[in-house]
């Protein structure tokens, strides 16, 4: 090959992580999610993946059903240093393997198998599953179950008392 045909290469491969970077950007500004879990459905080859962790604040997990997208995925995230913060696994079956209420942010390209009712239930209180469907951006956000009480200081809240409203999490019995 060619000096400038390598070149060429190179500044394609660097411009094409940079505008995958600019749409995780552009979703994350989107979904007003600042951090947690990002899980990406069909990740492809793992450029709009790494480019969900835009922080320190943010732990992605990429899923695929395609094993040679997922090699393709881990070979990028370990050239960026990024594996390990970043992970890839394949997904079988429908179900995702996460615990009920962990996700923060749900993206899919394409959604495949897995079902709405699915990616709800993953999805933490406030977390958002922003799925593309014919074209378009769709995003859904979890509402917070009214038994659940916020806590908006270490707290509880502005007054000190360690003590929530929860009537759904209390102490074991």
């Amino acid at each position: 090959m060619k000096r400038s045909t390598i070149i060429a290469l190179m500044v394609c491969f660097t411009l094409a992580d940079v505008v995958r970077a600019e749409d995780a950007m552009q979703i994350l500004a989107s979904t007003g999610i600042h951090c947690g879990l990002v899980v990406h459905l069909g990740c492809v080859d793992g450029r709009l993946t790494a480019g969900f962790r835009a922080s320190d604040a943010y732990l992605v997990h990429g899923l695929d059903t395609h094993p040679d997208d997922l090699a393709k995925s881990r070979k990028h995230i370990e050239s960026l240093g990024l594996y390990g913060p970043v992970a890839v696994d394949r997904l079988v079956g429908t179900e995702l393997p996460y615990a009920n209420n962990l996700v923060n942010l749900l993206v899919a390209e394409e959604s495949g198998d897995v079902s709405m009712e699915e990616c709800l239930r993953v999805l933490a209180p406030g977390g958002v599953a922003y799925i593309q469907s014919e074209g378009r951006w769709q995003k859904s956000v979890k509402p917070r179950p009214a038994e659940i009480d916020e806590w908006t200081h270490r707290l509880h809240d502005a007054g000190g008392n360690p003590v929530a409203r929860d009537t759904v999490v209390g102490p074991p019995q």
